[in-house]
């Protein structure tokens, strides 16, 4: 049994991590700060599934407030072994409009983790970075050593400098780090910023959906429990490692639309709207090192996952149709 400190507990990824570690037995201490990036329904709900679970202990506390966080933490009766950092500011067109709170949560929010790391003596550090990190020039598929020369939205600059400063402290510190690069994550009780919570959402309700560009941009669309699995497999890596967690299959945006449609049975009306600039094109992961460092690979097919996303949705429909 080990305790795990994991940031962003109420988060997409966030809680089904802490789900999947209560499971087997161990002690989460969950820290999230409920910012309302999108509605705090969602969030509500995820901790919910959690707060029953006689090994969790849940703080309220922002990770950029240094001296609370720190007090808070040292106040806890459990001693932490590992930092599984998922608390960000995440979404590529949101940080557009606030690059600073991006950078602030990002970038300070981070630094605040590893000091904490570093101060109590706990050896393993996990940061949660993103596909985003690859730019808009970066050959497919994208490896860990690919150069990472044009970010294109503060989202992904504020993720390549929390790299940067996790590189830093297991130079100077020796901490064992690993750096997770997460492509297009979805799921039951995703983020309703992501394409496939709205496409669901809005075919099911009837509404038209928006897609920005003409449709033909693809991802490495990634089922959440696939994501949460990779990450704790990480636990035992030492050193200082980047590995991917994706799916090698690139899928277009108007292919999910049309799995959506065949698994509803309902016809979506689409409305097309210029490319955003901070969008890259397309994104595929190598997950090479992947398998051999983690034995991990995705289980879960995008036509399974999105059926257990719209079952999801059905399941939670009275209040879910109303998320913004």
């Amino acid at each position: 049994m080990g305790c795990y400190l994991v940031t962003g507990c109420a988060g997409f990824i966030g809680a089904k991590v802490a789900e999947l570690l209560l499971n087997r037995g161990h002690i989460i201490v969950g820290v999230d700060n409920l910012y309302p990036a999108y509605d705090v329904r969602l969030k509500e709900w995820r901790l919910a599934q959690l707060r029953h679970q006689p090994n969790f202990t849940f703080y309220r506390l922002n990770i950029c407030e240094k001296d609370t966080l720190y007090s808070n933490l040292r106040q806890g009766n459990s001693q932490i072994d590992v930092i599984i950092h998922l608390a960000a500011q995440a979404g590529v067109h949101a940080s557009v409009q606030n690059p600073q709170l991006y950078y602030e949560t990002n970038v300070l929010g981070t630094l605040n983790l590893l000091e904490f790391c570093r101060d109590a003596e706990i050896r393993k550090f996990i940061l949660a970075s993103t596909s985003s990190i690859y730019g808009a020039r970066t050959p497919l598929p994208f490896r860990e050593d690919s150069p990472l020369e044009a970010p294109i939205s503060p989202y992904a600059a504020s993720k390549k400098a929390a790299e940067e400063l996790c590189y830093t402290y297991h130079y100077l510190h020796g901490l064992d780090i690993t750096v997770l690069r997460y492509f297009t994550v979805y799921g039951p009780a995703g983020r309703p910023d992501m394409s496939i919570f709205r496409f669901v959402r809005d075919i099911i309700e009837e509404k038209p959906i928006v897609i920005y560009g003409d449709g033909t941009q693809t991802r490495s669309f990634t089922y959440v429990d696939d994501i949460a699995r990779g990450t704790i497999a990480a636990l035992t890596l030492k050193g200082y490692e980047i590995i991917n967690l994706g799916s090698s299959q690139a899928v277009s945006i108007n292919e999910v639309v049309h799995a959506i449609e065949r698994l509803t049975g309902r016809k979506a009306s689409i409305e097309y709207r210029p490319r955003h600039p901070a969008d890259v094109p397309a994104t595929q992961a190598d997950c090479t090192k992947a398998m051999r460092l983690l034995q991990w690979a995705p289980k879960v097919t995008l036509e399974e996952g999105l059926q257990a996303t719209i079952d999801w949705y059905k399941a939670n429909r009275s209040w879910a149709k109303e998320i913004k």
